[in-house]
């Protein structure tokens, strides 16, 4: 008996989803074990109120994208649909604690291995958080069309992944933004090439979502490396110490 081609289209649908999930999690928990999942293994430092709070509502959005991803998997769309509110109560706060948490470590002098002066590298993280709000707000617009949400819902959580993979104990990260940025692009590359073995094409979703996560990282470093973003930077750092 020949298999039934939506059967095995929706099948593989779901374990595309599920393991891009699966993988971002790992990813996360690598990323982030030796400074915050792990910590008390590797320094007795404290870490400050803030960054627990980050590192609580980012966590919450990483499981809850992975709890979402299951419940499709599982046909369980009414659940799905309603803890579509927690997310975007989750996104909300991820902007204003993301935001706030960069510009505060940015006065710090907070800047990753090989990566810029902190001025120059706080456009890196107040990029994600303006990318990040983009395609969550886009993906709920269309939450009724379920091939365009999964897709900008997926991508808006890999839009806030170089944090994470940038952070993973590889020499290669020392070469600091392109590197991170590099490796963070290759779950981009995963979503295209589904779609190609999928759809024989590009969904525009993927092709537009994907455009702007790519586009946006050099076009950071331009702007983090101009005399205009260096005096906005110190105001906001002004503002906090």
């Amino acid at each position: 008996m020949l298999a039934n081609p939506a059967l095995t289209r929706r099948r593989r649908e779901r374990w595309f989803y599920v393991g891009m999930a699966v993988a971002v999690v790992i990813t996360v928990f690598a990323g982030f074990a030796p400074t915050y999942y792990l910590r008390p293994r590797f320094t007795s430092t404290p870490l400050m109120p803030l960054l627990h709070v980050h590192g609580l509502v980012f966590t919450s959005w990483i499981v809850l994208f992975l709890i979402q991803t299951t419940l499709i998997a599982a046909h369980r769309t009414d659940i799905h649909r309603r803890l579509g509110i927690a997310g975007g109560v989750i996104a909300t706060l991820m902007v204003l604690i993301g935001a706030t948490t960069a510009i505060i470590r940015a006065s710090q002098g907070a800047t990753p291995p090989g990566g810029p002066p902190p001025l120059v590298f706080l456009v890196v993280p107040l990029g994600d958080m303006l990318v990040f709000p983009i395609l969550v707000g886009a993906g709920f617009y269309y939450r009724r069309r379920p091939d365009i949400h999964k897709r900008l819902m997926m991508l808006a959580t890999v839009s806030i992944l170089a944090a994470a993979i940038a952070r993973l104990p590889f020499s290669i990260m020392q070469a600091g933004p392109p590197a991170f940025f590099g490796l963070t692009d290759l779950f981009i590359v995963a979503c295209v090439l589904y779609d190609l073995i999928t759809l024989k094409r590009i969904h525009r979703a993927t092709a537009l979502a994907g455009l702007l996560i790519v586009v946006s990282q050099p076009l950071r470093l331009v702007v983090g490396g101009t005399h205009a973003w260096l005096t906005f930077a110190t105001w906001l750092t002004h503002w906090v110490t």
